[in-house]
């Protein structure tokens, strides 16, 4: 039996996980923190991934130590400490400031389907990684990334293309993603053997 169903995501020991959300077949590595979060179907990141704020596609491949929706602290007022806005913690008179972390929590990162993240890169708020992309490891995302593209560096850049503009447009709308479970074993093969332009001519239509 595949460790992985339909019903319970896999959550790994150690993990904290707050008011998110899991789609079918995903997987939560050890000590890894998501809050405020949806994954959908068939993604996973691996051990201490740090996700807050953050809609992940589907198969989506998060590496370990990747931080996405990295959260921030006021610039604008005289400190930028936390006591400004968990100030519960500091003085029994005092409340949290619920508009602040309002605003946080509305700043998503918007992570696209097949995407691959790699090991302790960071993608910031309200960025959104095109469908296809690549995050090389240890980069640092402070911008839009355009679908089926490689980017690297800090902060990242484009690399080259992971497939030509044409294929990617054609893979997106084709959106095997959204196909069922049965049709992805049944496509396995293919998936496996064959380049992305000739498993578009076979499956395209």
């Amino acid at each position: 039996m595949p460790r992985l169903t339909e019903d319970t995501p896999f959550i790994h020991d150690g993990c904290s996980i707050t008011e998110s959300t899991f789609g079918r077949f995903t997987e939560v590595g050890q000590g890894s923190r998501i809050a405020y979060s949806a994954f959908g179907d068939y993604s996973y990141c691996d051990r201490y991934a740090d996700i807050a704020n953050a809609s992940i596609g589907k198969f989506a491949n998060i590496a370990a130590f990747t931080r996405i929706g990295a959260t921030d602290h006021p610039l604008h007022t005289a400190a930028c400490h936390h006591f400004l806005y968990r100030s519960a913690d500091y003085w029994d008179d005092a409340e949290d400031d619920a508009d602040f972390f309002a605003h946080r929590r509305s700043r998503r990162a918007v992570i696209g389907h097949d995407t691959w993240l790699g090991h302790n890169c960071m993608v910031k708020p309200e960025v959104t990684v095109g469908d296809g992309a690549v995050i090389a490891s240890g980069a640092i995302v402070t911008k839009d990334v355009e679908p089926y593209v490689i980017v690297a560096g800090t902060p990242a850049k484009m690399i080259r293309r992971r497939q030509p503009v044409a294929v990617a447009e054609r893979l997106i709308a084709l959106a095997w993603w959204d196909w069922s479970h049965d049709r992805l074993r049944g496509a396995l093969a293919d998936f496996r053997a064959l380049s992305a332009e000739a498993f578009l001519e076979k499956h395209d239509g």
